[in-house]
């Protein structure tokens, strides 16, 4: 499932306030300035801090270069 790009427009994160990068419900949405995901369940952003995920390294490596992917 996909989100809509106009809700992909608005939506940020509710800690920073900064953009957030789409990665599709499997990755959910991700922050790279903050090394956190927030996920999608059933088509469904939960912008909770509560429910992020707060990445290790190795596993913000794997988005970023899903980013980096994305923007070429």
């Amino acid at each position: 499932m996909s989100l809509d790009p106009r809700l992909l427009e608005v939506l940020a994160c509710p800690v920073d306030h900064g953009p957030l990068h789409y990665l599709g419900d499997e990755h959910g949405l991700y922050n790279p300035r903050l090394h956190l995901r927030y996920p999608v369940r059933d088509g469904i952003p939960v912008m909770l801090p509560d429910e992020a995920d707060r990445l290790d390294p190795e596993e913000w490596a794997t988005l970023d270069a899903l980013v980096a992917e994305q923007r070429s």
